[in-house]
């Protein structure tokens, strides 16, 4: 798509942006500090136990997986990055730990907050209330995601009343702009969440994570349960409400090209690690990491005459480390780093692919 080019849904969004939820450069809830990435995520580790063996009676045997093996990566205030991998890759784990809603082996998440940086990690859990309203996730499924007990009124009031913000009457307000902030009737907030459709609840979601006037915002795969055409209005509604409000995006996906449309940089995650990290359009006209190349050359194009190039494919084993080739790959994982190819492009490998990089380029 060209530069400014808007996807083309069904029916667009029309959503209003009111002054109570205003990022806008002067207003008492902007603070520039573009210089300063906004999250800067420093050696993530994350490793679970699986037992295998005699089930629930005790015995077997145990080992570790490292669910998220030394991931690092910075966002920058107002940008969007896209985490993209298969599933089971980590990449809703690494997300969760920015959250604490699981706790990290090893690493920093260090938060600008206000010009300070704040490791989340090492905060307590009454230290963690302030920044948790700066961050805020939107989940995969609308429709698992919204209490199906509650009223459009009460699931965008509740983390208002949880963080004792103003009175009964600025509350009700403020769950009013939510609902024209994202395109929806504010006559409609005593329906339950079963009277909307998957898109409408999707949106319900968005505006709920918007409540606290965040600055960060957690997307992981929050189109992936809808239909082309409501992708197409979300991601357009996601857009917008970046520029209006001053967000910033970690985008977590498995689609190419969602991912292709929503963020500046793209990091490319694999069992575990960060394989590959890169400016969007130089990921996809140059990439360097065998999984990374793999991804790019199964994305089907509307055009008879370019087949598939099913050998980067590698036999369906281009997710298996023990696959690639030298550098990326060797016995054992030790002097892996990532290596910077020049123009913030990153690949992971024991030395500097510079036969691959120049191939590519």
């Amino acid at each position: 798509m060209k530069d400014g080019e808007r996807l083309v849904p069904l029916r667009e969004i029309r959503h209003q942006a009111g002054d109570l939820l205003s990022r806008h450069p002067g207003s008492e809830l902007y603070v520039d500090r573009s210089d300063v990435p906004l999250l800067d995520v420093r050696n993530l580790t994350k490793s679970f136990t699986i037992r295998k063996g005699n089930g629930a009676f005790g015995g077997g045997s145990e080992h570790a997986v490292k669910a998220v093996d030394n991931v690092s990566f910075k966002i920058p205030r107002g940008s969007c990055l896209g985490l993209v991998g298969e599933s089971g890759c980590g990449k809703t784990t690494v997300s969760k730990i920015i959250m604490r809603a699981i706790e990290a082996d090893e690493g920093e998440v260090r938060y600008n907050d206000d010009g300070h940086a704040v490791d989340l990690l090492g905060l307590s859990n009454r230290e963690l209330v302030p920044l948790q309203r700066k961050i805020q996730y939107v989940f995969q499924d609308p429709f698992s995601s919204l209490n199906p007990r509650m009223t459009t009124f009460d699931i965008l009031n509740e983390p208002l009343v949880i963080h004792d913000l103003g009175d009964a009457g600025y509350r009700r307000e403020v769950v009013r702009e939510l609902m024209r902030l994202v395109g929806l009737d504010p006559r409609h907030l005593n329906r339950y969440p079963h009277s909307f459709s998957g898109g409408q609840r999707q949106r319900i979601g968005i505006a709920r994570s918007l409540a606290l006037r965040p600055e960060l915002l957690i997307c992981d795969e929050p189109v992936s349960a809808l239909d082309v055409s409501v992708q197409a209005q979300i991601l357009n509604l996601l857009k917008d409400l970046q520029t209006e409000l001053g967000l910033t995006y970690l985008f977590i996906s498995h689609n190419l090209a969602v991912v292709d449309y929503m963020a500046d940089r793209i990091a490319v995650m694999c069992a575990g690690q960060l394989v590959e990290e890169a400016p969007r359009e130089l990921l996809f006209s140059n990439p360097v990491h065998p999984y990374t190349r793999a991804l790019v050359a199964a994305v089907p194009y509307p055009d008879p005459d370019r087949r598939l190039d099913l050998s980067a494919l590698m036999g369906g084993r281009a997710s298996d480390p023990a696959s690639w080739p030298a550098p990326f790959t060797v016995n054992g994982a030790e002097g892996l780093a990532m290596h910077d190819l020049g123009g913030g492009h990153f690949v992971r490998a024991f030395a500097r692919p510079t036969a691959y990089a120049e191939a590519g380029r």
